[in-house]
């Protein structure tokens, strides 16, 4: 698959999203990466727990480094939600 986002595009995020409701399966987000706190992510939210973990992927699996590496993400490492993308 191709990813949806190609260098140099900008992204508008919405900070406050998910501060009274969480995430949807299929927002597109920007999160922390669970290991590398300086580094951020930009994927798609595949699995919503009920206790507020996301399993998070990007489009192109093998090129994406998401949960399937590092597993689930706390909702609190969700910096925000894509709400558009600008070329």
């Amino acid at each position: 698959m191709i990813p949806l986002l190609q260098p140099g595009e900008e992204l508008l995020i919405d900070p406050r999203a998910y501060r009274h409701m969480p995430p949807k399966v299929g927002d597109i987000v920007v999160a922390r990466h669970p290991y590398r706190k300086q580094l951020r992510l930009v994927k798609r939210v595949t699995v919503v727990l009920e206790d507020g973990r996301c399993f998070l992927e990007g489009d192109n699996p093998i090129e994406s480094t998401d949960s399937r590496s590092f597993g689930l993400v706390d909702s609190q490492q969700i910096i925000g939600k894509v709400t558009s993308r600008f070329f």
